[in-house]
């Protein structure tokens, strides 16, 4: 393998982990600002989670509880609705 297919295949690396929606190029350094967003397996777990029997309904509150156990950051309000989404599939 050359030094041209080592350096494709590290920015081929690079830019699997790049964020949807985000500029291709010079913007790098204003990622490092975006809030934190949960990602699509930490939802699937919360979700999961908070469908294990309980004695009540889940409601918000329960779901922030649970998105601040998993990032250690407040819960934004599109996290919540989107474990509210996942909580309504998985029923």
């Amino acid at each position: 393998m050359g030094l041209g297919q080592h350096v494709s295949a590290i920015v081929g690396f690079f830019r699997a982990g790049y964020p949807k929606g985000a500029p291709p190029f010079g913007y790098v350094p204003l990622l490092a600002l975006l809030p934190r967003r949960v990602t699509d397996d930490e939802i699937t777990s919360i979700a999961r989670k908070l469908l294990a029997p309980k004695r009540r309904p889940v409601d918000n509150v329960d779901i922030g509880v649970e998105i601040t156990r998993v990032t250690d950051h407040m819960p934004s309000a599109n996290d919540i609705e989107r474990i509210q989404n996942r909580l309504g599939a998985m029923k």
